[in-house]
């Protein structure tokens, strides 16, 4: 999954999850190589897998796919996003875009008073954002999209192609570290914060991603403490998810839905897993046409079965719950998000 945010540090307690190198630190020739795939460095437990589709998803704050339609709406400049003195809101994926566009701005013009150019990243669409939900309950969007490859191809060739890496290679060794700090800062001064599910994570107090942050947020420790905080909930809600019999049993339905429709799987995790082995000796247009029929009857059973709206009020309430337990964080969380949207949409007082 990309990481979108600051050079973290990552090490392990325990065996670190699959994939994951322990103790590794990715130099910022390697980060930058993968453009923003930047390094996600965790100091965390190892736990076991859930469903890795569910557990990754709602940990990128994805859920499964909104039903409220404001989602696809860009608010107008003068809706009310609160002030300071307010608990705050959640906000909509809409809103959620605005701010990362200008924080990327911010990179950018923070960069180039370091002497260096930079080209903000394209911002993922609401399109986009719905790529890897637990389940596909949307039709329209499984017929031009099936499981999202096109996007994820657009998003992979926009990578390869990042001016920034491109730009980065070309520098001497000296110029490089130079580059690097300014971007990502260093870790001789950092923030940490010991998160919810065990292990600490940290980051830099300074470079430029850290100084867009603070101009968006206000007070960037606070904000990483918050975020992190509340965005590390989901390993301790997602397996009373899994095991509720609303979920079980809607599962269960929607699994009929498919074998009656001729394609019998146990659970949305199951296609998730054997969706490359399903396109073994296909070319890139079958792939496609097979990838859009199956998530076309997914979207379709899901529908007929309920199972993506009880799967969306389920991570609701059991976050609520969690969240009962952090009520600072969350208040913090939601205040100052409310706040950055507020600059983000005004450029001229960021």
């Amino acid at each position: 999954m990309t990481c979108l945010s600051p050079v973290l540090r990552v090490t392990f307690e325990s065996e670190p999850p699959e994939g994951r190198t322990s103790g590794a630190v990715r130099s910022s020739t390697e980060i930058l190589r993968t453009v923003r795939r930047r390094a996600c460095r965790v100091k965390a437990k190892s736990s076991a897998l859930l469903s890795v589709a569910f557990i990754a998803c709602l940990a990128a704050g994805c859920g499964v796919e909104s039903e409220n339609p404001r989602d696809t709406e860009r608010p107008n400049k003068g809706d009310a996003v609160g002030t300071a003195g307010e608990r705050g809101r959640d906000l909509t994926v809409a809103e959620e875009i605005e701010i990362d566009r200008a924080e990327g701005e911010l990179v950018e013009t923070c960069m180039e008073r370091q002497g260096h150019p930079y080209w903000p990243a394209p911002v993922a669409t609401v399109e986009q954002r719905k790529v890897g939900v637990y389940v596909v309950d949307d039709v329209d969007w499984a017929r031009r999209y099936g499981y999202g490859r096109p996007l994820e191809i657009a998003a992979e060739e926009a990578r390869r192609s990042d001016p920034n890496a491109t730009y980065y290679n070309a520098l001497p060794k000296k110029e490089r570290i130079r580059y690097s700090r300014a971007l990502d800062g260093d870790f001789d001064d950092t923030i940490s914060v010991e998160l919810p599910a065990g292990g600490t994570v940290q980051t830099s107090r300074d470079g430029c991603f850290a100084e867009a942050r603070e101009r968006l947020y206000g007070d960037y420790p606070t904000w990483f403490r918050a975020e992190k905080t509340v965005t590390g909930l989901t390993p301790l809600y997602v397996p009373r998810i899994h095991r509720d019999t609303r979920l079980v049993t809607a599962v269960a339905a929607w699994s009929r839905c498919m074998n009656e429709s001729g394609n019998p799987f146990k659970n949305p995790d199951e296609i998730r897993q054997k969706r490359d082995s399903l396109a073994k000796g296909m070319n890139a247009s079958q792939v496609r046409s097979a990838e859009v029929k199956l998530a076309v009857a997914e979207a379709e059973c899901a529908r007929e079965t309920s199972l993506g709206s009880i799967a969306r009020s389920l991570e609701g309430e059991y976050r609520e719950k969690t969240l009962d337990d952090y009520p600072d964080e969350f208040a913090t969380y939601r205040q100052m998000r409310v706040v950055a949207l507020s600059l983000a949409r005004n450029p001229e007082i960021r």
